[in-house]
């Protein structure tokens, strides 16, 4: 594969996931971490590398395996979508939780990029997804609806010219505000959180935290909240299982508490502000918590 002017991304994962229509998500990020993939000559294990045009690259494994088509097809599928915002290049939905973006191994539900497509097909419009949101964290989710959106979001994204901003409740009684920079996989990663409550109940200290990232590393707050030893309430990757246990019996919540709660950036001399109100699980958690008080 070369690098041209139609086809370029800035970023190598975003550039395999155009080309490689065929493979999942998970077997991209496989691929690079195994260092199968090949630019110029040298192995690179970075999703984040810079190509140029006129990069050439290649793929060092079989790749028939990973195929799509033979595991897990991308079919448009009918889907409602909560629309924040939308204009001719651009369009930010308020994410439910539970939904993954691409089908992958175990998947067996409808996909938000299958959602997408349909909404697509409907609207004569091509989904570009430029960022992640996990399958449990709900709120903003920013979609291209074509390849230049897709380079130019990207670009805002990666060069950090974006406000994220995050509600979570996490374990324990944290100090009011913290600066977290503690490096992440090797990068630089900053997160910044203020306490807005503090709930005291039979379980121990919950406090609700306003975070925003000012970078963009994976499970980023649920690391960062983990390692100074205040993890989201329902992770059980990184926070307290046995807890979270007892928590989802009182308070009937299913899933780790974290919404994007909104995006700020500037698109085409636009300013755009994206807010995506608590969802309804997270909102009942929350009166629960304060009825106990």
């Amino acid at each position: 594969m070369i690098v041209t002017e139609k086809n370029y991304y800035s970023r190598l994962d975003k550039f395999l996931r155009k080309e490689l229509k065929n493979l999942p998500l998970s077997a991209i990020y496989k691929l690079i971490r195994k260092g199968k993939i090949i630019v110029n000559g040298k192995k690179i294990k970075d999703p984040s590398y810079k190509l140029e045009v006129g990069d050439e690259i290649n793929i060092n494994e079989d790749t028939s395996k990973y195929n799509r088509e033979k595991n897990n097809q991308i079919i448009p599928i009918k889907m409602e979508f909560d629309i924040i915002y939308e204009d001719e290049s651009i369009l930010i939905i308020n994410k439910p939780a539970g939904i993954p973006i691409h089908p992958g191994k175990g998947t067996h539900i409808a996909t938000l990029i299958e959602g997408l497509m349909y909404l697509g097909k409907k609207k004569d419009f091509t989904p570009y997804l430029v960022h992640r949101l996990d399958k449990h964290t709900s709120g903003v989710f920013i979609v291209a609806k074509n390849v230049n959106s897709a380079r130019e979001i990207s670009d805002i994204i990666s060069s950090r010219n974006i406000k994220k901003k995050y509600v979570t409740l996490c374990i324990g009684n944290p100090k009011r505000t913290e600066k977290i920079e503690i490096p992440l996989d090797s990068k630089y990663a900053k997160t910044i959180y203020n306490k807005k409550k503090t709930f005291k109940t039979d379980l121990g200290y919950f406090s609700l935290l306003d975070v925003e990232i000012k970078t963009g590393r994976k499970h980023q707050i649920r690391k960062h909240l983990s390692l100074i030893g205040y993890p989201v309430v329902g992770d059980n990757l990184y926070g307290n299982k046995k807890l979270n246990r007892e928590f989802k019996r009182k308070y009937g919540l299913k899933r780790y508490f974290l919404h994007c709660s909104e995006m700020t950036f500037v698109y085409k001399n636009k300013k755009i502000r994206a807010i995506a109100p608590l969802a309804k699980d997270l909102q009942e958690t929350l009166k629960a918590l304060k009825m106990e008080e």
